[in-house]
């Protein structure tokens, strides 16, 4: 497969997940400056070294070859020692230079028209506009601690050095989640309203939970809620969807995109 050179801005990271040849990774996606999508996977974040990491809205140039494994259009691997952070692409009037990014990829406006030009074009990342949230599902894990087989996973890490910043060779292990988070809401199209439900697997959810447990304790869960199901949903909220490798009819929201409601005259 021929290494490419890429720009890419970054508008996803999902919770990491152990894996048995990384210790844990993450999948990050984003948008190249044609307005195509890019999934970069694996990436083992946490571990790579300071000076490759990156942010959410930043732009970053790396090499990177078509995934080998994984035939979805948009999955790539990524040299992680290539990541070279760039810029942040700045909130200010009003959200300008993020909207204006934004206004290159296609919008939907309902889930099946997704599923729809998923089935044409074989696509496996969407940004989806709701008409509304109806509320946030959030149910216990039924194993709410890792197993074995993932403990030894995630202990990997320490194998890994070439990943390691050579001054920070210890990495806290990966907390996880005890509860499962879903979004339900609906589409508004003209022939009618439908409502769907898909899980939330972004890393801001999953930090978001550990946060409000720390500041909280037992009252966690009205401040999770509030930040969930009013404060981001009064915003111009969008869904960056995208399908599961093994099971590509199932789709999760891998970040959510907040921008403030736009003015006259800066509409996406």
């Amino acid at each position: 497969m021929p290494v490419l050179d890429q720009k890419i801005l970054i508008l996803c990271k999902t919770y990491p997940s152990p894996s048995g040849r990384y210790a844990e990774l993450s999948c990050v996606a984003g948008m190249l400056e044609s307005g195509e999508f890019i999934r970069l996977f694996p990436v083992p974040f946490r571990h790579i070294a300071e000076e490759h990491q990156f942010r959410k809205w930043q732009w970053i140039d790396a090499k990177v070859e078509k995934a080998r494994s994984d035939h979805r259009p948009e999955s790539y691997s990524i040299k992680v020692e290539t990541i070279v952070p760039g810029a942040t692409v700045p909130t200010k009037n009003e959200w300008a230079a993020r909207r204006n990014l934004l206004s290159r990829l296609k919008l939907f406006s309902s889930f099946d028209d997704v599923r729809s030009h998923q089935a044409e074009t074989k696509s496996s990342i969407a940004l989806l506009k709701p008409s509304r949230i109806l509320g946030l599902d959030i149910e216990p894990v039924s194993e709410p601690d890792w197993t074995k087989d993932e403990i030894a996973k995630l202990e990997q890490a320490q194998k890994q050095a070439s990943l390691f910043d050579e001054d920070n060779q210890s990495v806290r292990r990966l907390r996880k989640l005890p509860f499962d988070f879903y979004y339900r809401y609906e589409c508004a199209l003209p022939s009618g309203i439908l409502s769907f439900r898909h899980k939330l697997v972004d890393w801001e959810v999953g930090a978001l939970f550990w946060t409000c447990r720390k500041n909280y304790g037992n009252n966690w869960e009205e401040k999770f809620r509030n930040k969930l199901e009013v404060s981001i949903p009064s915003s111009d909220l969008m869904f960056l969807m995208g399908n599961q490798h093994r099971f590509q009819d199932q789709w999760l929201l891998i970040s959510l995109i907040y921008p403030p409601h736009a003015k006259q005259g800066l509409l996406l």
